[in-house]
């Protein structure tokens, strides 16, 4: 990317792209999600609930170690093993964080406005990511932007 950029503008395609790579991601973790929860409680036949918290959290490490080698590579504070073990609890408590949001959004948006589910759920979600990513970007993977710019990688990989 040129440095002749303006600085803003050079953050905000940094920002950009990064939240383009961390949506791709969190696509790639419903797939996980549909696909073990379909092989738990459809073709094994297990307990629903304990189906989905597998396959929710099949999805959750799938989205850390994509997120941890494509959307935040490079930018962890922390590298080796004990580094990344913290950003991936750091990740699980965001992600939880996340959910517990989009439950109170969707909760509100359906029985106080009276919204349409599906476009009220579509809404969470979008709302939910942005705050996934910003609190993954700034503690997940702290200083993210700044030892991006320090590098001088204020664009994409």
């Amino acid at each position: 990317m040129p440095a002749t950029l303006p600085k803003p503008v050079r953050t905000a395609q940094f920002l950009g792209w990064r939240y383009v790579q961390f949506c791709l991601v969190g696509a790639s973790g419903m797939v996980v999600d549909m696909a073990v929860l379909h092989l738990l409680a459809v073709r094994w036949g297990w307990d629903l609930t304990l189906s989905k918290v597998l396959a929710a959290e099949a999805a959750l490490l799938n989205n850390f170690f994509w997120n941890e080698r494509w959307t935040f590579r490079g930018l962890g504070a922390e590298p080796g093993g004990r580094g990344r073990a913290r950003r991936l609890v750091r990740f699980h408590w965001i992600c939880l964080a996340g959910m517990v949001w989009g439950v109170v959004l969707l909760r509100v948006q359906v029985e106080e406005l009276g919204w349409n589910v599906y476009l009220a759920n579509f809404l969470a979600i979008v709302l939910v990511s942005v705050w996934n990513f910003g609190l993954n970007l700034k503690f997940g993977w702290k200083g993210a932007i700044a030892a991006s710019r320090a590098a001088g990688n204020a664009g994409h990989d």
